[in-house]
């Protein structure tokens, strides 16, 4: 099976720079599953229902959310009703919408799980803790299982795809927007990237402009932050998945919007 997982969606410029190179991506990629992390997607942060569909009529089959998943209280239903989006697993039970998702896949049962990292989040949970409790719950209901992890810190990222080695298919780390070089397939065959990226203008600072980032940081004074909108990139990573569940390998992706 093959996996296309596109790192987070950055407002407008994202999701229109998404649109216009999902076509050729799916076309050299040919992905059996394609999953996005629409944190970003409304405006740079969070997600409203309107965005979610424009993300599925671009080719998403699974969203994945994040910190800023409650950004937008119209949301709050859709999440309860569509099956097609997950956010993190380890936020409270009683919270809308819901940590994980099967879906049809090449065959396969394919889970897609969304967690937070507890490091400089608000979670009701750790994900360690949460994710082992999920993944027993999932034992015999799927053939593989993918996880974006939603971290801020590179080595709770690192340590969750050392707890995960050979037990899912893969653990991709999203929310920095800036992608690692560190992909790899760790030994017990569990593709691991710290961040994937962001998909988003690079001609800003994390997707935002970058002289409304510099005044914030030169002032330390609140300033209102727009997204970029000027050379966008798509970035993610393409993983193979053998039937046994577990990766062949995987490739960054990190490509100019067509």
């Amino acid at each position: 099976m093959r996996l296309l997982f596109i790192g987070d969606v950055v407002g407008k410029p994202g999701r229109e720079g998404l649109a216009a190179t999902l076509p050729k991506l799916r076309a050299e990629r040919m992905p059996d599953l394609t999953v996005v992390n629409g944190e970003n997607a409304a405006g740079g942060v969070g997600i409203t229902r309107e965005t979610a569909e424009e993300l599925f009529e671009i080719g998403a089959d699974v969203i994945t959310l994040g910190n800023h998943t409650y950004r937008h209280r119209d949301v709050y239903s859709f999440l309860d009703s569509e099956r097609r989006i997950v956010r993190p697993a380890n936020f409270a039970s009683s919270s809308p919408g819901r940590g994980h998702t099967i879906v049809e896949a090449a065959g396969m049962r394919v889970a897609v799980i969304n967690l937070s990292g507890q490091m400089y989040m608000q979670v009701d949970r750790s994900p360690f803790s949460a994710i082992d409790e999920l993944l027993d719950s999932l034992l015999g209901g799927a053939d593989a299982i993918v996880v974006d992890f939603h971290a801020e810190l590179t080595s709770e990222k690192v340590a969750m795809g050392w707890q995960l080695d050979g037990r899912v298919a893969a653990v991709l780390g999203t929310h920095t927007h800036v992608p690692t070089a560190d992909a790899r397939v760790l030994p017990g065959g569990t593709a691991h990237m710290s961040d994937v990226g962001m998909t988003g203008s690079r001609a800003g600072v994390i997707g935002v402009r970058r002289e409304q980032a510099l005044e914030a940081f030169r002032t330390q004074m609140p300033v209102r932050f727009d997204t970029a909108d000027d050379d966008v990139w798509v970035m993610g990573a393409a993983v193979e998945i053998g039937d046994d569940g577990l990766a062949r390998g995987i490739e960054p992706i990190m490509v100019p919007a067509a």
